[in-house]
């Protein structure tokens, strides 16, 4: 896009809307002449007349989309709002797919041509919103949302910070009216914000008050173990520790935190290490009306860690549940390691096992390796160290497929001998189980692993993906449903999109394969393998352009990669890797 010169452009603060039209390419190429009459109609009976009615300014057409400027954000939203709305209202022929829009809205500087053209970040931004919505749904930036909140009489869903391809800093996202085609979905998801049955907690991250700052790590490693002996409580609904996170170093009411996640109680604290004394002191309060339950510190040396930690968890679950008896906070119990200095490595080793990207997934094994030098049977780091090179095999970093295969299994095996009922151990081994196609295993290691923990966002995820591999989509994203309502704000969120547009993309639902991917690149814009399931998604949908440049953005992060590649890294059905094989030849990958 070329800059607009200096002595005819003006700049100004402005409301952009963008939007377009969903699977325009493939309702072209069924009915041209049909397609290109329906998309009049729609400007002039519906789009115009909004427009004009919400004091909007129609900037330019662009084939399927259009670009319009407002001065006020709260203007925008509802003229966006009753587009959608008037969108789905209308009535379609009985042979033709109905039209639906993706709406994107953000609040920025834009300069402005003297033909009235805009450009910009303010108009880039708007750009990338409106790609990552769902068909029927709209997504604002959080400048936005920031104006119009509590002045628009909508429900907004959080969706956390995004990085967005060629835009400088995060911007953090909020969606509103779901769209048609994953409303049920959808719907299941806001209902599921309401209070579960049973106790609901969200454990924030401990504040590090040590003169340390290196030990930020060690006090994410206690919020870790404290997350994982609740989750075991099946009568307990736990929010995971990667959307928890999400709310690290910001200042958020306890009560908008109980309402974002859906939560009764919230736990809070903080720790001080100085030399081997530490001190941890822990809040709990009911997310409803702020009040405190209890607060209480606990003083010892790092040797005792764990047994502050349990002594923690007995509090929290004596306060909240008394019924629940000592016997069954001991079988939350994990396996502890025998060094410390182990335990450390591993807690350094998570975040990057959960990047999903080469670079972390060897930074990942570098520590774990370390940590099973000091302590060869610590279960947990064996089982993340298999899972790591689970990994290579199943996004194509793998050097010795077969070798990686025989050891990622014995590993993951080797773990789950020493520690036979933690549910995080057992979901490695049905991984591992479904990357060496032993789909029976798989499957009761992970219900297993969710007898022992239904709140494991992790297992559900896997469950996901094992019944993608099974040809059973409906489940599958019902699984990875689940997964998204326990970790909302996960940075691994952007692994249940995959799965989901990997469902739909099983079902012959090319157009909803490609956009719950796209929103998966949106996430995580540097993650190449995304396009090997994107591009034959965007191929089999009738996007042959797109489909071309995904396959161009898979060949620069993977040289030389061919298709025999990647079907022998994936796990899918003989039927649906023929499609994915298909889709990729179209798009021009070589066999």
């Amino acid at each position: 896009m070329s800059s607009p010169s200096d002595h005819t452009a003006q700049r100004r603060l402005a409301a952009v809307l963008a939007a377009d039209v969903v699977g325009y390419s493939d309702l072209m190429s069924r009915d041209e002449e049909g397609t290109l009459n329906r998309l009049r109609d729609l400007r002039r009976q519906v789009i115009e007349p909004r427009i004009q009615s919400h004091h909007g300014r129609l900037v330019k057409t662009i084939g399927d989309g259009f670009l319009i400027e407002f001065a006020s954000p709260v203007d925008a939203v509802r003229c966006a709002v009753e587009l959608q709305e008037a969108v789905a209202a209308r009535p379609g022929k009985a042979d033709a797919k109905p039209l639906q829009l993706r709406v994107g809205i953000n609040l920025g500087d834009i300069v402005v041509e003297e033909d009235g053209d805009i450009f910009g970040d303010g108009v880039n931004v708007a750009s990338r919103l409106q790609k990552m919505a769902l068909p029927g749904g709209i997504c604002l930036s959080g400048k936005v949302y920031d104006e119009v909140r509590g002045k628009l009489a909508y429900e907004f869903e959080d969706r956390g910070e995004h990085q967005f391809k060629n835009i400088g800093q995060a911007i953090r996202v909020f969606c509103l009216l779901e769209g048609m085609d994953t409303r049920q979905a959808s719907g299941e998801r806001r209902s599921a914000r309401s209070h579960p049955e049973g106790p609901s907690i969200a454990v924030l991250p401990f504040v590090n008050i040590s003169k340390d700052p290196e030990q930020e790590y060690f006090a994410d490693g206690i919020v870790e173990d404290i997350i994982a002996a609740l989750s075991r409580f099946r009568s307990f609904f736990v929010i995971a520790r990667n959307s928890t996170f999400a709310y690290k170093g910001r200042t958020v009411a306890v009560q908008q935190i109980g309402r974002e996640l859906g939560v009764r109680y919230v736990l809070e604290g903080s720790v001080r290490r100085s030399g081997p004394r530490i001190r941890i002191t822990a809040q709990l309060v009911d997310a409803n009306t702020g009040i405190h339950l209890w607060a209480e510190h606990y003083d010892g040396v790092v040797e005792d860690v764990f047994d502050l930690q349990d002594r923690i968890t007995a509090s929290v679950v004596g306060s909240i549940q008394p019924s629940i008896r000592t016997a069954e906070i001991e079988r939350a119990r994990r396996k502890r390691p025998e060094n410390l200095d182990a335990y450390d490595l591993v807690m350094r080793a998570l975040p990057y096992v959960w990047a999903l990207e080469y670079e972390a997934n060897k930074e990942a094994a570098r520590l774990l390796d370390k940590a099973l030098l000091l302590d060869p049977g610590y279960p947990l780091a064996i089982a993340l160290a298999a899972w790591c090179r689970g990994q290579r095999i199943v996004y194509n970093w793998s050097k010795n497929l077969q070798e990686d295969k025989r050891e990622t299994l014995r590993q993951a095996q080797a773990a789950a001998a020493l520690a036979h009922d933690d549910p995080f151990i057992l979901t490695v081994l049905g991984a591992a189980l479904t990357i060496t196609r032993e789909y029976q295993r798989a499957t009761s290691m992970l219900e297993r692993a969710l007898s022992l923990d239904p709140n494991s966002a992790w297992a559900w995820n896997r469950s996901g993906w094992l019944h993608n591999y099974q040809d059973d989509p409906e489940i599958a994203i019902q699984h990875f449903e689940r997964s998204l309502r326990l970790s909302p704000f996960d940075p691994m969120a952007f692994n249940c999109e995959m799965g989901i547009g990997c469902a739909h993309f099983i079902a012959k639902r090319y157009d909803l394969a490609a956009q719950w991917q796209e929103k998966a690149l949106m996430s995580k814009p540097r993650t190449a393998w995304i396009h090997r399931t994107l591009a034959p998604a965007y191929s089999l949908a009738g996007e042959a352009d797109k489909a071309r440049e995904s396959v161009g953005e898979l060949v620069k992060g993977y040289p030389g990669i061919r298709i025999a590649d990647i079907l022998q890294a994936m796990a899918f059905s003989k039927e649906v890797m023929s499609r994915f094989a298909e889709g990729l030849r179209q798009a021009g990958l070589p066999e």
